[in-house]
């Protein structure tokens, strides 16, 4: 017997909120493999039951009593269109009380979506509680010059919600301040995101200036104006990349305020053994510090083949990350997408897995995959913490995309291609004449113009 996709409408109590949603409904009805079942009130349903008959769909509506004595409205005012100015209020607290019994509903049905009007926001709550079409399932966004999908949990708490607290009033205050500043620099490259550069200045009527990458921009900087060629210390671990193939190493940092749990490291090690690739991985301190602890996560035969044969390195602490990028024997960047990371691992030429965490880093994973430079790991769920507890990417979804990335392969040819092209556009925007220095040296001479109503030097 073939599968019977269920899904439940909730009209508001308007018509001309419910109209469409009907028709919505008697859409989904009129396709093969649908049941559709539409919640409201008997004399809601009188509204539009005459055009489910007319069609002959069978689409199932489930008839609730309107709380009137409750809140002291006649018999049969139950809609918007036939209250009075006084009877508003009543209204309001008459659809209120109706959350309970619609949500109690709800969860007999049991469907596999729920398809509410805008205005019932509570619909979202129960979609969640029976785990129905809402985080897991990717959406459209819409506007944007290339097709963007994402899924509800990949999203920050404070696009999903109103969350209080000191972090969220902050961006609340930069989202308020942003439209009073003169201009926004922005640590990206022009040349790798012009499209987005125009429709941001469509949106916010102002020019971003793009002058990224700041790290390599400024080093070239300082190196072109300086005779100075300090000597530093050279870390362990390069010495240890030098004993390796190139492009044979995975490197592997998540940055300095992720924490991972035990149970996830294990799932790491795992992964890393199975897929039999050499690897430098940056355990942070947030995450183990002492080499008793290792005995908590690391699995017994991981420890064997992978560390006394040679096979990775476990750094702790701090490590040169931009000297370990440009290093040879780098194939490949596991990163928790954070937007240094992601300029870093471009601007060196090296394909990334993509690991997001927390913060915008799911928006960072999506600029990877739209420049086809990496391959992500299937992580879904944006934290709201620094502490990745909560959730488990499993061992085997890591070691396929390690597989997909350091095995030769055409997926693995063409990402490999596609970041050597990237560096190769990063490094020509920093050059005279390139995107970066050019936006550089025209946000310098706006200034000027601004500040001495001139562009003279």
């Amino acid at each position: 017997m073939a599968k019977e996709l269920h899904v439940v409408f909730v009209p508001y109590f308007t018509p001309s909120h419910m109209i469409p949603l009907v028709n919505i409904a008697r859409l989904f009805a009129s396709r093969h493999g649908v049941k559709v079942s539409i919640i409201t009130t008997h004399y809601n349903a009188l509204f539009f039951e005459s055009s489910i008959d007319e069609s002959g769909q069978q689409i199932f509506v489930h008839k609730l009593k309107f709380p009137s004595d409750e809140v002291g409205l006649p018999q049969g005012i139950e809609n918007f269109s036939s209250v009075t100015a006084s009877e508003m209020s009543l209204l309001f607290m008459g659809i209120a009380l109706l959350q309970k019994p619609m949500e109690d509903l709800i969860v007999e049905l049991s469907p596999h979506c729920i398809v509410s009007d805008v205005c019932l926001t509570w619909t979202v709550d129960v979609a969640e509680q029976l785990k129905v079409s809402s985080d897991s399932e990717s959406f459209l966004i819409p506007g944007l010059p290339n097709k963007i999908e994402m899924k509800r949990s990949q999203l920050p708490e404070n696009i999903k919600t109103n969350p209080e607290g000191p972090y969220w009033e902050m961006m609340k205050r930069i989202k308020e301040s942003e439209p009073r500043s003169y201009a926004m620099i922005h640590d990206t490259i022009y040349d790798l995101e012009s499209t987005y550069a125009e429709l941001y200045q469509k949106i916010k009527g102002k020019k971003p200036w793009l002058i990224g990458p700041l790290f390599y921009f400024s080093k070239r900087e300082e190196s072109s104006n300086s005779r100075n060629t300090a000597v530093q210390e050279r870390h362990s671990c390069l010495s240890w990349l030098d004993s390796q193939e190139p492009n044979s190493v995975v490197y592997i940092c998540f940055g300095s305020m992720g924490r991972f749990s035990d149970a996830q490291l294990t799932e790491i090690a795992l992964a890393l053994e199975a897929s039999d690739s050499s690897f430098l991985w940056v355990v942070r301190n947030g995450d183990k510090t002492q080499e008793n602890d290792q005995k908590n996560w690391m699995p017994t035969s991981f420890k064997g083949k992978m560390l006394t044969n040679n096979k990775g390195l476990i750094v702790r602490g701090w490590v040169p990350q931009l000297k370990i990028l440009n290093h040879p024997a780098i194939g490949a960047f596991m990163t928790h997408c954070g937007w240094n990371s992601i300029l870093e691992s471009l601007t060196a030429g090296v394909p990334m897995l993509t690991w997001p965490l927390f913060a915008e880093q799911f928006y960072n994973e999506k600029l990877v995959e739209v420049l086809g430079c990496g391959v992500g790991v299937g992580a879904e769920v944006c934290h709201s913490t620094f502490d990745i507890t909560d959730t488990i990417v499993k061992k085997e979804n890591i070691e396929a995309s390690v597989k997909m990335l350091m095995n030769a392969s055409k997926k693995s040819e063409t990402t490999r291609s596609r970041a050597k092209d990237v560096e190769a556009t990063i490094k020509r925007a920093v050059e005279k004449g390139g995107s970066s220095y050019n936006h550089l040296t025209a946000l310098i001479a706006e200034l000027k113009c601004h500040v001495f109503g001139t562009l003279k030097e």
